[in-house]
């Protein structure tokens, strides 16, 4: 997508009714905040350094985090440039409960929660407005990465119960901010990103953040290089100490071929192959390519000391290339959901192109706090509005030959689009209200609604198979927290989370084709500790979690025909979490650790598959991290990271499974002055040992597959801030 933000693209972009008035309050606003002199807002601004003490994805964004009756965890820009991470996949380290699922190198990222596959479609935000995952998102203009884990009823209209994600983009600082780093890998991959930000005009009203940046990607993976290149500028508008007016967008480009996952070869779990081996390397091989332009405009007033409003709009506008030597199935044995026994396996040339999806949503939040007698009242009221629009053309789908593990065979293209794609058109309109009830110092309960109207509709590209409906869902939340003393709190909530399903408009397959089934409505519970304090903080967390399951998945990757698509049982997991951050002197150390028992129950559809683990869900996950600056070497730090996955399911029934793994990665990082520049050096490796491990097994599309870990990578990095 390369055109560039102009007046006539705002006025091109598809607003609802809602949207054009929240468009017109942002003017009127601006212009009559002139005259509002009251209560100062919040400062705006971010200070990169600082690690974020809140977490906006919670729905709770003026509290603390560690006050919140909930589970969240919050990565910083510092974790996000320490680790070198480029992508959502790569921050699974930084979390127990968050682990794989389905992340290809070069293709967009999957994330498990709880043992819960998020929906890219419904479980992620930017900027608190909802937007799609079904693209590659860059990190380098984000201040924080915010997880929140369990259901998300009271935050969300429709997700999975695993969790959100919100990304929140890096703000005008109020200090001169000038910092350029270069960094290079193994093959000589080759980043570099500008950050530039500060305030101007007579009483420093105005300011910037601009985020630049371009990288060769040259992996260690055979025919996987790339490019990408990411344009960001966040920038505010003090109007008065009351009133600021905030906007931000982002341009994104990127081009790299996928990698191809590995799979059961007949009934056999393969030793770990050579990670550098790309099964997509065809000469017809083309890259996928991401391209996004992202934006939002924000509005916030002050009323007076207790209350005040806000109101956003944002949208977001993807355009898609997928393309893959799609490796999948072994139809000479008859099983098409793993490859073959001699390591053979059915070579596709797939193909959809032009991929367009639109998102355009706007928010009016009005928060404050009232007293009645000597309970005070937090209270918080939410409209969001959103549509969302995806148009695709015909797919190539298409068999073209027989290739093998080794990655040797060469078959010839087909790129005749003979299959149809869907396309699909959504608008939904949430009303949310919350109440804190501070009863007294120590005890407070939480009370939440959401209400969503949803309207829904979908069509393949060559008009067949229309399906549409509409519903309206609620959402409760409740909890109760208790501080037991100073740094020490202990709370129990429970809630609902929402999805909605339509059986696939298949007449040849399904009895009951195009129908939508009743509201999949999950229930967590969730008991809880939280306590430390600035140098040591820690939480303990148990939840269950019970989802309704669907027979749609077992039919359509059993072609079970005829199938009445129904409810089939549900899913039950539950879990314990464990976490904690110390700083002490010149150590830093942190970890978690979750232990899930995850399970089917209830099935008649895949009886077998009852009091079975899901497949790729680990039974218990370590990540544990440790810095020691060296008092001898002023600026010098040495950082260490553990990750330990353990088995899980490869197969539904768990006839197989896969084995715990365990990896450990290494930085040396020196802060120093060089002729009154500050400059930060970095060394890093990643899988430091060179393990060779399956990281993860997906059940994706109908389909095993198995991913290697990533061999071996050094890393250095350069940082100048002038």
């Amino acid at each position: 997508m390369n055109e560039q933000m102009t007046q006539k693209q705002f006025r091109s972009w598809p607003l609802t009714p809602v949207s054009r008035a929240m468009a017109a309050a942002f003017l009127l606003a601006a212009g009559g905040a002139q005259a509002q002199q009251q209560t100062e807002l919040p400062a705006v601004t971010v200070n990169e350094s600082n690690a974020a003490p809140q977490a906006d994805v919670s729905g709770f964004g003026d509290v603390p985090l560690r006050e919140l009756p909930l589970s969240a965890t919050v990565i910083d820009s510092m974790q996000l440039r320490t680790s070198g991470a480029r992508r959502l996949a790569d921050l699974t380290q930084f979390d127990s409960s968050v682990t794989d699922a389905y992340n290809s190198a070069g293709y967009w990222d999957y994330l498990t929660v709880r043992g819960f596959v998020l929906d890219n479609r419904f479980n992620y935000r930017r900027e608190g407005l909802p937007i799609s995952a079904e693209t590659s998102i860059p990190l380098d203009n984000k201040e924080r990465i915010e997880i929140l884990r369990g259901t998300s009823g009271i935050q969300a209209g429709t997700s999975a119960p695993g969790g959100l994600v919100n990304y929140v983009v890096k703000r005008p600082t109020e200090q001169d901010l000038r910092t350029l780093r270069i960094e290079t890998t193994s093959r000589r991959s080759v980043l570099g990103a500008l950050d530039l930000g500060g305030r101007f005009g007579a009483n420093r009203e105005f300011g910037y953040r601009l985020n630049v940046a371009n990288e060769n990607l040259k992996p260690l993976t055979h025919n996987l290089d790339g490019n990408r290149n990411m344009f960001s500028l966040a920038g505010d508008w003090r109007i008065t100490r009351d009133s600021v007016l905030e906007f931000e967008i982002e341009r994104s480009h990127k081009t790299q071929p996928s990698q191809n996952g590995f799979s059961l070869l007949g009934s056999t779990l393969p030793v770990p192959v050579d990670p550098r081996i790309n099964l997509n390397n065809q000469p017809w091989s083309q890259p996928s390519e991401f391209n996004a332009l992202t934006g939002s405009v924000r509005f916030s007033q002050a009323l007076n000391a207790d209350w005040r409003w806000s109101a956003q709009i944002g949208q977001q506008r993807l355009k898609t290339d997928d393309r893959l030597a799609y490796a999948f199935g072994c139809g000479a044995e008859g099983n098409y959901d793993r490859y073959c026994s001699d390591g053979t396996f059915d070579f596709y040339d797939f193909r959809s192109e032009n991929e367009r999806r639109t998102q355009t949503a706007g928010s009016l939040n009005l928060k404050g706090n009232v007293m009645t007698g000597s309970v005070r009242h937090e209270l918080g009221f939410g409209l969001l509005a959103s549509r969302v629009r995806n148009r695709f053309q015909d797919q190539a789908y298409n068999y073209v030959g027989t290739g093998n593990v080794r990655a040797t065979a060469v078959v010839p293209p087909d790129p005749t689009l003979t299959d149809a794609n869907t396309n699909r058109d959504e608008r939904s309109t949430e009303l949310s209200v919350q109440d804190a009830i501070r009863w007294n110092s120590r005890f407070t309960t939480w009370l939440g609604v959401r209400h969503t109207r949803l309207d829904r509709d979908s069509i393949r590209t060559d008009g067949s198979r229309p399906t549409g409906y509409k519903d309206g869902i609620t959402t409760p939340w409740i909890a109760a927290s208790y501080a037991i003393q100073p740094g020490l709190l202990a709370y129990a909530s429970w809630g609902k989370g929402i999805e909605s399903q339509v059986v696939p408009n298949k007449s040849s397959q399904y009895t009951n084709a195009g129908e939508a089934l009743p509201a999949l409505t999950s229930r967590q519970w969730e008991l809880g500790l939280k306590g430390g304090s600035d140098a040591f903080a820690w939480q303990l967390a148990w939840f269950d979690i019970k989802r309704p399951m669907t027979n749609l998945d077992a039919c359509n990757r059993l072609g079970t025909t005829p199938c009445d698509g129904r409810y089939d049982g549900s899913a039950v997991h539950r879990g314990l979490e464990a976490g904690a951050q110390w700083n002490t002197g010149p150590w830093r150390l942190g970890g978690s650790v979750t232990l899930i028992d995850a399970k089917r129950r209830g099935s008649t559809a895949e009886p077998a598959t009852n009091g079975q683990s899901p497949t790729n869900v680990p039974k218990q996950v370590l990540r544990a991290q440790a810095a020691y600056r060296v008092t001898s070497v002023p600026g010098l730090e040495v950082l260490g990271q553990l990750s330990h996955e353990g088995r899980r399911n490869v197969l539904p029934d768990g006839s197989i499974t896969l084995p715990s793994w365990t990896r450990v990665d290494a930085v040396l990082r020196y802060d120093t002055r060089l002729r009154g520049v500050q400059t930060s050096w970095s060394i890093a490796i990643d899988n430091l040992f060179d393990r060779r491990y399956w990281k993860e097994s997906p059940y994706q599309f109908g389909h095993i597959y198995l991913f290697p870990g990533a061999p071996r990578t050094l890393r250095l990095g350069l940082s100048v801030s002038l």
